[in-house]
């Protein structure tokens, strides 16, 4: 099989786009997975994903649960995975 072949049919594929919001200017936009990142810890309180807010530039993290975890890296966010030194 062909690329051109196991491709044929589709359209048009539309880039993942994510919701999200600043806690400090309160703003609401979308951004596309390249303008997020993804670390994932241990724990729950080492797995995280941030931004920089496209309206104020203020640097943004936020808790990840595994469902938050399992859209993003779906969604093709770069992931850094946290190793423990103990």
């Amino acid at each position: 099989m062909t690329a051109a072949s196991a491709f044929a049919g589709m359209r048009h594929v539309s880039p993942v786009v994510f919701k999200a919001g600043c806690p400090d200017c309160r703003g609401s936009f979308e951004l596309a997975a390249s303008a997020l990142r993804l670390a994932i810890g241990a724990t729950s309180r080492t797995t995280f994903y941030s931004f920089t807010c496209p309206e104020c530039g203020s640097a943004v993290r936020k808790p990840a649960g595994e469902r938050v975890v399992e859209l993003l890296t779906g969604g093709g966010v770069r992931t850094l995975r946290l190793h423990s030194t103990v």
